[in-house]
């Protein structure tokens, strides 16, 4: 039997989040909606982080009221559902959402730090070490609450403004992160700069820091950048990794990739992930296989939501606070 690759689509959040225009609350509930129906193992929903910071993801409680009527999310095969945290605040955000709804709506929060400093201190105002810091009292607070934590790594490979990343740096953070006691650890290349050899020389590295074992609790987070997200999925995959982010549409991506007249495209399409597992010999999907009509739905969903009037094509677009 081929083996099964788990996948998470970040575009309600990640794609979503620095749009210029405000996507109305419903429809970000018709696209994890739409998400849910294609057969993806979790969709990462939206952020509990302070609208003066990322206006788009304000409305996260909101949403999360919508999401908590809809019954299928209840029942047994339903993606899992998860929520970016930067703080005790965000996490507290999850805890309320979850209690107003009556269930565990909310499975995993993410929190995230970097592997370079300078772009950690511009992304959340922090020191990698006070970013560490900040997340005790969020796992806690997660435990409390039955929830898991997601650790987000960016710049595993490559900063926007130091440049290319040591693996023996990703490694350092990684091995921090994990003896925090994160339950996993999402490795990003944040800027999408990264070639295979490279992926895989920074997975040896994180995996050598906190044991070949940490693999089923490790994911793949690509952006798309110069077109390689593709291959370094299937030397990702080589190494051993079965779980990867990704964005309908391409959604997403960082802003500090981008130039003055040039949007940096986003993340891995998630139809494009899909056909790289397929061809690599893997079934996509943990539970079962995608349902590419409903999947080509919630692209086609993502597409027009976030089309631009001024020609700017979908799914090209720079994010806000970064994976």
């Amino acid at each position: 039997m081929p083996q099964r690759v788990r996948i998470t689509d970040v575009s309600p959040r990640d794609g979503l989040q620095n749009e210029p225009g405000i996507v109305q609350t419903a429809d970000k509930a018709e696209l994890v909606m739409s998400l849910a129906r294609s057969g993806v193992d979790e969709i990462e929903a939206s952020s509990f982080v302070s609208p003066k910071w990322v206006p788009q993801l304000g409305d996260a409680p909101l949403l999360f009221d919508l999401l908590g009527q809809e019954e299928t999310l209840h029942s047994a095969d339903a993606p899992m559902i998860s929520a970016l945290v930067p703080n005790e605040k965000g996490v507290q955000g999850a805890i309320d959402a979850n209690e107003a709804a009556g269930w565990r709506l909310i499975s995993k929060v993410s929190v995230f730090t970097a592997a370079s400093e300078t772009f950690c201190k511009k992304n959340t105002n922090a020191t990698i070490d006070e970013t560490l810091e900040r997340f005790i009292p969020v796992l806690q607070l997660a435990g409390a609450g039955a929830m898991r934590v997601r650790a987000y790594l960016s710049c595993a490979i490559a900063c926007p403004f130091e440049g290319p990343i040591a693996p023996a740096k990703a490694a350092e953070v990684a091995s921090k992160l994990v003896a925090l006691g994160v339950d996993e650890l999402d490795v990003a290349d944040t800027i999408g700069v990264a070639t295979p050899e490279q992926i895989t020389q920074m997975l040896d590295a994180v995996l050598e820091a906190v044991g070949e074992h940490y693999l089923e609790h490790l994911t793949l987070h690509l952006h798309d950048t110069h077109g390689r997200a593709a291959d370094c999925v299937r030397a990702a995959l080589d190494r051993g990794v079965r779980s990867f982010d990704s964005a309908v549409a391409g959604l997403g991506g960082c802003p500090f990739a981008s130039t003055a007249d040039k949007r940096a495209p986003g993340n891995i399409d998630t139809g494009l992930l899909v056909r790289t597992i397929r061809d690599a010999g893997y079934l996509p999907g943990l539970a079962t296989d995608i349902d590419d009509d409903a999947l080509a739905k919630a692209t086609s969903l993502a597409s027009a939501m976030t089309a631009d009037k001024h020609g700017r094509p979908a799914g090209k677009h720079a994010g806000g606070r970064q994976a």
